[in-house]
């Protein structure tokens, strides 16, 4: 098998995993409890915590852990939006934000929320004049994603927080596929409130974080018992929390070597590709973007029958975020982009950690070229298109 698809989901790390087991068993007490079997539980959270807090050069008390990326982007929206005491009733986000801002927005809206989808230009990025703009007197925050799912674009997001400074505004921004992938200091960037997710670096699924600054007071998504400074109600994930927390030290160790050798795999697939296979285009930013990110279109082809193929040869990799598998709609982040209907729905997204291999990308370009081709020789439309193309003496480049 070649794995492909980090963006949905990584593979746990050995030393995560050596580190949860414990929790499961000998070490099982609840945190909330005052013996010393619990005490065990307790430290090995707040433990993590600042594990996970020096990622982005944040305060351990400003860390509460959550069950995911989901519930840290529902809880922000909400608890800023419906707070009786906020700003106003106008928040600002972009169209192509992961479908957990984007329907949390669709809920706000209901109830009487304004909410502003700020447009993209052709390489995914926000335009900062049209956010600038798009600032009313009653706009209480804005909430900008750091790093696109789909098609890895880094977004200027320091710029950003300066534009929230000076209209004095909160800044959530969802930080799901860059946490603990390139460098983010929440202070430098005046990030208000920052979601991540342990499932995305090597830790386990079913826990991950909101970042709330000092002094940003949110009201409780769920309520019950005292857990989480009584921010994040309900016993807490032990065994979750402790693999998030060494996946997170290990990610920040190694940032930058794992991103070299990512970015480097990455670019070579991405330059053989557009060497060796006519008719495909990169969405999104060929530079500002995640360093295991590449998303390609392919004309005159369905993005999920190659899928289908690739898997068949033991190729795991997506046509968009994992979220939107089985849609039958195309990408709302490649529509953004401006791309007809018929690349969105040709798309292919690949990313890769540093466990890939050189040879890895040598025979997944190899079976992507095979695929390809075999699927445009059953495509009407390309046998139409090469003939004209024939008949005009054009080239294919």
């Amino acid at each position: 098998m070649i794995y492909l698809d980090n963006a949905a989901t990584t593979q746990v790390s050995e030393k995560a995993v050596r580190a949860m087991l414990p929790y499961m068993n000998c070490k099982y007490g609840n945190p909330s409890s005052i013996y010393e079997l619990a005490e065990h539980s307790k430290h090995a959270i707040e433990h993590a915590r600042k594990q996970v807090a020096q990622v982005i050069g944040a305060k351990e008390k400003e860390i509460y852990f959550t069950s995911g990326g989901s519930e840290s982007d529902n809880w922000a929206l909400m608890a800023v939006m419906l707070d009786p005491k906020a700003k106003g009733r106008h928040l600002i986000t972009s169209k192509i934000e992961h479908p957990a801002i984007l329907k949390t927005c669709s809920y706000l809206e209901e109830r009487g929320i304004d909410v502003t989808y700020l447009d993209i230009d052709e390489q995914g990025f926000i335009r900062l004049e049209q956010l600038e703009r798009a600032i009313r007197p009653d706009t209480a925050c804005i909430s900008i994603m750091t790093a696109n799912n789909e098609i890895g674009t880094i977004q200027p997001i320091y710029e950003i927080g300066q534009i929230a400074k000076r209209h004095k505004l909160i800044f959530h921004t969802d930080a799901v596929q860059a946490f603990g992938h390139i460098p983010i200091s929440v202070k430098e960037c005046n990030i208000h409130l920052l979601s991540a997710s342990a499932h995305k670096l090597h830790g386990p699924k079913g826990v991950g974080c909101l970042y709330v600054q000092e002094g940003l007071e949110l009201s409780p998504l769920i309520r019950g018992g005292g857990q989480e400074s009584e921010k994040r109600a309900g016993t807490e994930n032990v065994p979750g929390i402790v693999g998030f927390g060494v996946a997170a030290e290990e990610a920040r160790k190694h940032m930058f070597e794992n991103s070299r050798a990512t970015m480097r795999l990455r670019n070579y697939l991405m330059k053989r590709i557009l060497w060796e296979i006519p008719y495909v285009r990169i969405n999104g930013s060929t530079k500002m973007r995640l360093p295991n990110n590449v998303n390609f279109s392919f004309q005159f082809i369905n993005g999920e029958s190659l899928l289908i193929l690739l898997d068949s040869e033991g190729i795991c990799a997506s046509a968009a975020s994992a979220c939107h598998t089985g849609s039958a709609k195309p990408s709302h982040v490649l529509m953004a982009l401006g791309l007809p209907e018929e690349l969105a729905y040709a798309s292919l997204r690949l990313t890769l950690s540093a466990d890939n291999t050189k040879e890895e990308m040598d025979m997944a370009i190899e079976r992507i070229k095979e695929n390809v081709e075999k699927l445009r020789e059953m495509s009407p439309d390309f046998a139409d298109f090469s003939c004209e193309q024939g008949k005009n003496g054009l080239s294919y480049k």
